[in-house]
């Protein structure tokens, strides 16, 4: 079994910054893809930031220049660090991932998400 856990969401004021942390445990053999999306109040789950195993990584158009995603491949970890946060940002955060567990293919993995509130 592979659990995401997920931490470092809150509140903060427009201009500021958090980073989110999300770890994977469990029987791990790869994990080919990590990454955040989000969802906001009425609005569909979007991809925020991910990152291949090859080192690619992707930024939704509305962060690029001011989220960064990084890994750490021996914890098994991304972190997004959220800088010059807009009130458009505010939504719950989801980690996800896709690893190879127990089978020969990558199987989709969610974290329980965290909330990031941004006041103007």
């Amino acid at each position: 079994q592979v659990q995401l856990v997920e931490s470092g969401g809150g509140e903060v004021q427009a201009g500021g910054s958090l980073r989110l942390s999300c770890s994977a445990s469990g029987i791990i053999i790869s994990i080919t893809m990590m990454g955040w999306y989000r969802q906001a109040p009425g609005k569909e789950r979007e991809l925020v930031a991910r990152i291949i195993r090859g080192g690619t990584t992707k930024y939704a158009d509305s962060v690029k220049g001011r989220f960064t995603l990084s890994r750490d491949d021996a914890k098994n970890a991304v972190y997004l660090s959220m800088n010059s946060l807009k009130p458009e940002d505010t939504a719950v955060y989801y980690c996800n991932a896709e690893i190879i567990s127990s089978t020969y293919y990558p199987d989709p993995y969610w974290g329980q998400g965290t909330q990031v509130t941004v006041s103007p």
